[in-house]
């Protein structure tokens, strides 16, 4: 069960990875306390993991500032966002229900069918923001669901917590890729009827293959923009 600790550390770190708390940034218990509107307890040991993460570093008692990270870090990091979301869909393969299955096939039908419409809207020259946000909306559901069927709470838990980019922030770079490009990332798009065909077969080398292969290029696209 997440607790108060567990949702200020993930608050302040989507804030980090949004940009809301910039790299150099002097943040205090106090001021992280009345931002999230919580005690300083869970503040404290948000803090402490978030050290641990080397997202901040501290410079008193009660005083951090927001480490400024490299290149390399990143990277580093998206390796380890990799190698999770692949894991990932290796339990899936192992321990996904026939319903659950086909609670994902039903997921892909949807967006299958909001896709169409976001290509002929911009092929028309016409607004696809609202039509794309539910598109996103109808894959974070898809993904959200193979989380579900890995049974491994512990497991998505870590993948959420390593993710190089908040879900806002990768939301906010996919529209903007998508507002110049509506063919971004559909190279990839099929691979998803290919992961539920994997789980289905319970194939767990080939869905962490193809979810590692899809996370990879999505990552790469994004930290190139």
């Amino acid at each position: 069960m997440e607790t108060l600790a567990d949702r200020t550390y993930r608050a302040v770190r989507d804030a980090i990875a949004a940009g809301e708390l910039r790299q150099g940034e002097k943040v205090t218990e106090r001021g992280l306390a009345e931002r999230f509107a919580v005690s300083p307890t869970p503040v404290r040991e948000a803090i402490r993991r978030l050290e641990q993460d080397g997202l901040i570093e501290r410079t008193g008692p009660r005083t951090v500032v927001v480490a400024t990270m490299g290149d390399g870090a990143v990277q580093e990091l998206a390796e380890v966002e990799i190698a999770l979301r692949g894991l990932v869909a290796r339990f899936a393969a192992r321990h996904a229900s026939p319903g659950r299955l086909d609670e994902l096939d039903a997921i892909l039908d949807e967006a299958d069918d909001l896709l169409i419409v976001v290509q002929k809207r911009h092929a028309d020259a016409q607004p696809v923001d609202r039509h794309v946000n539910r598109l996103l909306d109808t894959m974070a559901r898809f993904n959200d669901a193979v989380n579900t069927c890995a049974g491994n709470p512990v497991l998505v838990r870590l993948l959420e917590q390593t993710r190089v980019f908040s879900r806002d922030e990768r939301r906010t770079r996919l529209l903007e890729h998508v507002a110049t490009n509506d063919r971004f990332g559909l190279d990839r798009y099929a691979g998803h009827r290919e992961l539920v065909a994997a789980l289905r077969a319970g194939d767990a080398a080939r869905a962490e293959a193809i979810v590692i292969d899809d996370a990879r290029g999505g990552l790469a696209e994004l930290l190139s923009s």
